[in-house]
Protein backbone atom coordinates (compact mmCIF):
# COMPACT_ATOMS: atom_id res chain seq x y z
CA UNK A 1 0.00 0.00 0.00
CA UNK A 2 2.63 2.63 1.00
CA UNK A 3 4.38 1.96 -2.40
CA UNK A 4 1.35 2.46 -4.67
CA UNK A 5 1.15 5.95 -2.86
CA UNK A 6 4.49 6.55 -3.00
CA UNK A 7 5.30 6.37 -6.40
CA UNK A 8 2.28 7.75 -7.47
CA UNK A 9 3.34 10.92 -5.24
CA UNK A 10 6.95 10.24 -7.06
CA UNK A 11 5.66 10.60 -10.12
CA UNK A 12 3.49 13.92 -9.74
CA UNK A 13 6.34 15.81 -7.84
CA UNK A 14 7.31 17.64 -10.75
CA UNK A 15 4.10 19.13 -10.88
CA UNK A 16 4.70 20.85 -7.19
CA UNK A 17 6.79 23.74 -6.99
CA UNK A 18 6.88 27.30 -4.95
CA UNK A 19 4.04 28.65 -7.64
CA UNK A 20 1.74 25.08 -7.52
CA UNK A 21 1.33 23.31 -3.92
CA UNK A 22 -1.98 22.10 -5.01
CA UNK A 23 -2.83 19.07 -7.62
CA UNK A 24 -3.65 15.61 -7.79
CA UNK A 25 -0.95 12.92 -5.97
CA UNK A 26 -3.43 9.86 -6.43
CA UNK A 27 -5.77 8.92 -9.04
CA UNK A 28 -7.92 6.09 -8.48
CA UNK A 29 -7.37 2.55 -10.70
CA UNK A 30 -4.82 4.71 -12.69
CA UNK A 31 -2.16 4.72 -10.12
CA UNK A 32 -3.50 0.98 -8.74
CA UNK A 33 -6.90 1.43 -6.48
CA UNK A 34 -9.92 1.64 -7.93
CA UNK A 35 -12.04 4.52 -6.28
CA UNK A 36 -9.60 6.00 -3.99
CA UNK A 37 -7.95 9.31 -4.78
CA UNK A 38 -5.66 11.50 -2.96
CA UNK A 39 -5.22 15.43 -3.49
CA UNK A 40 -2.96 17.60 -2.28
CA UNK A 41 -4.32 21.08 -1.17
CA UNK A 42 -1.89 23.62 0.06
CA UNK A 43 0.34 22.42 2.82
CA UNK A 44 -2.57 19.12 3.33
CA UNK A 45 -3.61 16.23 2.22
CA UNK A 46 -7.51 14.90 1.23
CA UNK A 47 -8.41 11.55 0.66
CA UNK A 48 -11.97 10.63 -1.11
CA UNK A 49 -13.39 7.31 -1.15
CA UNK A 50 -16.24 5.97 -2.38
CA UNK A 51 -16.33 3.40 -0.12
CA UNK A 52 -17.98 4.40 3.56
CA UNK A 53 -16.01 2.43 5.72
CA UNK A 54 -12.21 3.04 5.28
CA UNK A 55 -9.73 0.17 6.04
CA UNK A 56 -7.20 0.60 8.64
CA UNK A 57 -4.23 0.33 6.72
CA UNK A 58 -5.22 3.87 4.51
CA UNK A 59 -4.99 5.15 8.28
CA UNK A 60 -1.87 4.03 9.09
CA UNK A 61 -0.29 4.34 6.04
CA UNK A 62 -0.86 7.40 5.14
CA UNK A 63 0.01 8.61 8.62
CA UNK A 64 3.64 7.70 7.56
CA UNK A 65 3.84 10.89 5.52
CA UNK A 66 4.09 13.19 8.02
CA UNK A 67 0.75 15.54 6.91
CA UNK A 68 -2.96 16.54 8.04
CA UNK A 69 -5.23 14.22 5.89
CA UNK A 70 -8.88 14.36 5.84
CA UNK A 71 -11.24 12.24 4.41
CA UNK A 72 -14.32 12.95 1.87
CA UNK A 73 -17.16 10.14 1.51
CA UNK A 74 -18.01 10.70 -2.27
CA UNK A 75 -21.44 9.94 -1.58
CA UNK A 76 -23.74 12.39 -3.94
CA UNK A 77 -26.48 12.13 -1.04
CA UNK A 78 -24.99 12.94 2.09
CA UNK A 79 -22.20 15.38 0.75
CA UNK A 80 -20.75 15.72 4.13
CA UNK A 81 -17.36 18.16 4.78
CA UNK A 82 -14.42 15.51 5.33
CA UNK A 83 -13.67 14.27 8.66
CA UNK A 84 -9.86 14.06 9.97
CA UNK A 85 -7.98 11.29 9.12
CA UNK A 86 -4.80 11.83 10.68
CA UNK A 87 -2.21 14.85 11.99
CA UNK A 88 -3.65 18.12 13.25
CA UNK A 89 -6.71 19.24 12.73
CA UNK A 90 -7.48 22.52 10.36
CA UNK A 91 -9.56 24.56 12.74
CA UNK A 92 -9.42 27.70 10.14
CA UNK A 93 -9.54 28.09 6.32
CA UNK A 94 -6.26 27.52 5.01
CA UNK A 95 -4.47 29.15 1.91
CA UNK A 96 -3.48 26.97 -1.47
CA UNK A 97 -1.42 27.80 -4.27
CA UNK A 98 -1.95 27.31 -8.46
CA UNK A 99 0.22 28.70 -11.14
CA UNK A 100 1.31 31.51 -8.61
CA UNK A 101 -2.33 32.42 -7.75
CA UNK A 102 -3.64 32.22 -4.12
CA UNK A 103 -6.64 30.45 -3.22
CA UNK A 104 -8.63 30.10 -0.13
CA UNK A 105 -9.86 26.43 0.91
CA UNK A 106 -11.48 25.01 3.89
CA UNK A 107 -11.96 21.52 4.96
CA UNK A 108 -15.56 22.90 6.95
CA UNK A 109 -17.31 24.10 3.84
CA UNK A 110 -19.56 21.40 3.21
CA UNK A 111 -18.77 18.08 0.13
CA UNK A 112 -15.87 20.60 -2.42
CA UNK A 113 -13.44 22.47 -0.79
CA UNK A 114 -13.27 25.66 -2.48
CA UNK A 115 -11.22 24.46 -5.98
CA UNK A 116 -11.69 22.11 -8.44
CA UNK A 117 -7.99 20.94 -8.91
CA UNK A 118 -9.08 18.82 -11.99
CA UNK A 119 -9.35 22.71 -13.76
CA UNK A 120 -5.73 24.07 -13.11
CA UNK A 121 -4.79 23.62 -17.24
CA UNK A 122 -7.81 25.43 -18.06
CA UNK A 123 -7.49 28.28 -15.79
CA UNK A 124 -3.74 28.47 -16.73
CA UNK A 125 -5.02 28.75 -20.26
CA UNK A 126 -7.40 31.12 -19.47
CA UNK A 127 -4.45 33.43 -17.77
CA UNK A 128 -2.42 33.04 -21.19
CA UNK A 129 -5.15 33.80 -23.28
CA UNK A 130 -7.04 37.40 -21.58
CA UNK A 131 -5.86 40.39 -22.82
CA UNK A 132 -5.93 43.70 -20.11
CA UNK A 133 -9.72 45.07 -20.04
CA UNK A 134 -10.96 42.11 -22.03
CA UNK A 135 -14.61 41.51 -20.33
CA UNK A 136 -15.05 38.02 -19.06
CA UNK A 137 -17.75 36.47 -18.18
CA UNK A 138 -17.53 33.71 -15.21
CA UNK A 139 -20.86 31.62 -15.22
CA UNK A 140 -21.74 28.88 -12.33
CA UNK A 141 -18.63 30.34 -10.92
CA UNK A 142 -18.32 28.75 -7.55
CA UNK A 143 -15.53 30.82 -5.39
CA UNK A 144 -14.59 32.31 -8.53
CA UNK A 145 -10.94 30.66 -9.71
CA UNK A 146 -11.21 31.34 -12.96
CA UNK A 147 -12.59 34.96 -12.20
CA UNK A 148 -9.75 35.45 -10.35
CA UNK A 149 -7.05 34.12 -12.96
CA UNK A 150 -9.12 36.28 -16.04
CA UNK A 151 -8.73 40.22 -13.54
CA UNK A 152 -4.98 39.04 -12.64
CA UNK A 153 -4.65 38.81 -16.36
CA UNK A 154 -6.07 42.36 -16.18
CA UNK A 155 -9.56 41.31 -17.53
CA UNK A 156 -12.86 42.97 -15.80
CA UNK A 157 -14.93 39.80 -14.58
CA UNK A 158 -18.14 39.28 -14.34
CA UNK A 159 -18.78 36.19 -11.71
CA UNK A 160 -21.94 34.71 -11.63
CA UNK A 161 -23.51 32.39 -8.96
CA UNK A 162 -26.60 30.94 -7.12
CA UNK A 163 -24.65 31.65 -3.40
CA UNK A 164 -23.89 34.90 -2.38
CA UNK A 165 -21.57 32.74 0.28
CA UNK A 166 -19.69 31.77 -2.86
CA UNK A 167 -19.60 35.15 -4.38
CA UNK A 168 -18.03 36.80 -0.74
CA UNK A 169 -15.81 34.00 -0.83
CA UNK A 170 -14.63 34.81 -4.38
CA UNK A 171 -14.34 38.49 -3.96
CA UNK A 172 -11.78 37.01 -1.14
CA UNK A 173 -9.82 35.11 -3.72
CA UNK A 174 -9.46 38.07 -5.47
CA UNK A 175 -8.39 40.26 -2.73
CA UNK A 176 -5.58 37.33 -1.74
CA UNK A 177 -4.29 38.47 -5.35
CA UNK A 178 -3.92 41.92 -4.94
CA UNK A 179 -6.83 42.41 -6.79
CA UNK A 180 -9.67 44.83 -5.98
CA UNK A 181 -12.99 43.63 -5.85
CA UNK A 182 -14.93 46.63 -6.21
CA UNK A 183 -13.57 46.72 -9.95
CA UNK A 184 -15.44 43.61 -10.77
CA UNK A 185 -18.75 42.50 -10.89
CA UNK A 186 -20.70 39.72 -8.81
CA UNK A 187 -23.93 38.66 -9.74
CA UNK A 188 -25.90 36.59 -7.79
CA UNK A 189 -28.85 34.53 -9.38
CA UNK A 190 -29.82 32.25 -12.08
CA UNK A 191 -27.51 31.68 -15.05
CA UNK A 192 -29.76 31.37 -17.54
CA UNK A 193 -31.79 34.34 -16.05
CA UNK A 194 -28.67 36.47 -16.01
CA UNK A 195 -27.78 35.41 -19.67
CA UNK A 196 -30.97 36.38 -21.14
CA UNK A 197 -30.82 40.06 -19.22
CA UNK A 198 -27.36 40.66 -20.49
CA UNK A 199 -28.37 39.90 -23.53
CA UNK A 200 -31.60 41.99 -23.95
CA UNK A 201 -29.45 44.92 -22.78
CA UNK A 202 -26.97 44.25 -25.20
CA UNK A 203 -23.73 43.17 -23.18
CA UNK A 204 -21.33 41.41 -24.81
CA UNK A 205 -18.28 39.67 -23.33
CA UNK A 206 -15.13 38.50 -25.01
CA UNK A 207 -14.97 35.26 -22.66
CA UNK A 208 -17.22 33.30 -21.30
CA UNK A 209 -16.56 30.06 -18.90
CA UNK A 210 -19.27 27.63 -18.92
CA UNK A 211 -19.15 24.68 -16.26
CA UNK A 212 -22.34 24.02 -15.62
CA UNK A 213 -23.30 21.54 -12.54
CA UNK A 214 -24.50 18.00 -14.59
CA UNK A 215 -27.91 18.67 -13.00
CA UNK A 216 -30.02 21.56 -11.79
CA UNK A 217 -33.61 22.67 -11.14
CA UNK A 218 -34.14 26.91 -11.41
CA UNK A 219 -36.85 28.77 -9.15
CA UNK A 220 -39.52 27.92 -11.50
CA UNK A 221 -38.48 24.43 -11.06
CA UNK A 222 -37.28 23.75 -14.80
CA UNK A 223 -34.28 21.15 -14.97
CA UNK A 224 -31.36 21.29 -16.66
CA UNK A 225 -29.57 18.40 -17.70
CA UNK A 226 -26.01 18.28 -19.25
CA UNK A 227 -26.77 15.75 -21.54
CA UNK A 228 -29.54 17.33 -22.91
CA UNK A 229 -29.68 20.92 -22.44
CA UNK A 230 -26.06 22.04 -22.41
CA UNK A 231 -26.80 23.47 -26.05
CA UNK A 232 -29.60 25.89 -25.09
CA UNK A 233 -26.42 27.27 -22.56
CA UNK A 234 -24.24 27.85 -25.67
CA UNK A 235 -26.58 29.61 -27.94
CA UNK A 236 -27.38 31.70 -25.29
CA UNK A 237 -23.52 32.21 -24.56
CA UNK A 238 -22.89 32.70 -28.24
CA UNK A 239 -25.15 35.89 -28.47
CA UNK A 240 -23.48 37.32 -25.36
CA UNK A 241 -20.07 37.28 -27.48
CA UNK A 242 -17.81 40.20 -28.77
CA UNK A 243 -16.17 39.87 -32.24
CA UNK A 244 -13.44 37.19 -32.02
CA UNK A 245 -15.14 36.51 -28.48
CA UNK A 246 -14.70 32.59 -27.13
CA UNK A 247 -16.17 30.43 -24.99
CA UNK A 248 -14.74 27.81 -22.76
CA UNK A 249 -17.26 25.08 -22.18
CA UNK A 250 -16.48 22.18 -19.52
CA UNK A 251 -18.49 19.11 -17.93
CA UNK A 252 -17.81 16.62 -15.89
CA UNK A 253 -20.38 14.41 -16.78
CA UNK A 254 -19.59 11.08 -17.02
CA UNK A 255 -22.77 10.04 -19.29
CA UNK A 256 -21.89 12.01 -22.13
CA UNK A 257 -19.48 11.28 -24.32
CA UNK A 258 -16.93 13.63 -25.95
CA UNK A 259 -18.55 13.44 -29.26
CA UNK A 260 -22.45 13.68 -27.90
CA UNK A 261 -21.26 16.82 -26.00
CA UNK A 262 -19.39 17.80 -29.15
CA UNK A 263 -22.90 17.56 -30.65
CA UNK A 264 -24.28 19.61 -27.77
CA UNK A 265 -21.71 22.39 -28.45
CA UNK A 266 -22.44 22.29 -31.96
CA UNK A 267 -26.44 22.48 -32.23
CA UNK A 268 -25.80 25.69 -29.51
CA UNK A 269 -23.18 27.74 -31.55
CA UNK A 270 -23.76 26.41 -35.16
CA UNK A 271 -22.13 23.95 -37.86
CA UNK A 272 -19.62 27.05 -38.28
CA UNK A 273 -17.94 27.12 -34.72
CA UNK A 274 -14.52 25.63 -34.42
CA UNK A 275 -14.19 23.44 -31.31
CA UNK A 276 -10.64 22.94 -29.74
CA UNK A 277 -10.65 19.97 -27.26
CA UNK A 278 -8.07 20.96 -24.14
CA UNK A 279 -7.22 17.62 -22.13
CA UNK A 280 -7.07 17.51 -18.46
CA UNK A 281 -3.80 17.78 -16.27
CA UNK A 282 -1.68 15.08 -16.85
CA UNK A 283 -1.75 13.61 -12.89
CA UNK A 284 -5.44 12.45 -13.95
CA UNK A 285 -4.54 9.04 -15.07
CA UNK A 286 -7.64 7.41 -14.59
CA UNK A 287 -10.22 8.76 -16.99
CA UNK A 288 -10.68 11.76 -18.96
CA UNK A 289 -13.98 12.70 -16.97
CA UNK A 290 -13.38 16.54 -17.70
CA UNK A 291 -14.39 17.66 -20.90
CA UNK A 292 -13.58 20.87 -22.17
CA UNK A 293 -13.45 22.70 -25.28
CA UNK A 294 -12.31 26.10 -26.25
CA UNK A 295 -15.11 28.15 -28.64
CA UNK A 296 -14.46 30.26 -31.52
CA UNK A 297 -17.53 31.47 -33.83
CA UNK A 298 -16.86 30.80 -36.91
CA UNK A 299 -12.97 30.66 -36.61
CA UNK A 300 -9.83 30.29 -35.04
CA UNK A 301 -8.11 33.86 -34.26
CA UNK A 302 -4.57 33.86 -35.33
Amino acid sequence: MNTLFQKAIDLRLPHLNAETNSIRLFDGSGDGLAEVYLDQLGEHWLLSTHDGMLPEDFRTTLSQFGKTVYWKKLDQHEKQSPSLLCGSPVAAPFLAKENGITYQLSFDSGYSQGLFLDQRENRARIMKMVKPEQRILNTFAYTGAFSVVAASAGAITTTLDLSQPYLNWAKTNMSLNQINPDKHYFCKGDTFHWLSRFAKSGKRFDGIILDPPTFSRDSKGKIFRVEKDYHRLVALAKSLLAPDGWILACTNCRKLSAWEFEEQLIKGMGEEASLESLPMPPEYSESPYLKSYLIHHGHSPD
